[in-house]
């Protein structure tokens, strides 16, 4: 039997400075609420300054991929996004292109198919906290 793609926003989420939030028990309770077995698990961010990914979440983790995007994308480097805005998140801009804004996730037996240590993350980007709602949607069969 087809499914319809029920949709959800995630309650809001205040971070900003490449804070990394765990999305994954969301994640699994919306699959479950939606009630698909089979199919595909998507979660969008909007806005320009924030990424949706998958890391082992735990400290180290972390500060290794806040240290790499530094290392890409400095916070003090020279962005022409700042010159015209003068609002000096140019860095910001980057290293959300770089991540991306979205990510889709096979579903089976309904959860989605992570591996082990695998968790879904928000990465914010911004240089100052920004209210961020992630939009998910699950397709596919009950």
């Amino acid at each position: 039997m087809r499914h319809e793609a029920p949709s959800k926003r995630l309650p809001p989420q205040d971070a900003g400075e490449t804070d990394v939030v765990d999305l994954t028990d969301r994640s699994v309770s919306f699959v479950r609420e939606a009630g698909v077995r089979e199919g595909l698990l998507t979660l969008f961010l909007p806005g320009a300054t924030g990424a949706i990914t998958t890391i082992e979440f735990e400290p180290g983790c972390v500060r290794d991929l806040q240290a790499a995007l530094e290392r890409v994308a400095p916070r003090e480097g020279h962005y022409d996004h700042n010159e015209r805005w003068g609002d000096g998140n140019g860095f910001s801009h980057v290293r959300a292109a770089l991540l991306g804004p979205s990510l889709t996730v096979p579903i089976a037996e309904s959860r989605p198919l992570l591996g082990t240590w695998q968790r879904i993350v928000l990465v914010d980007l911004d240089n100052r906290p920004r209210e961020r709602q992630v939009v998910v949607t699950a397709t596919g069969v009950e």
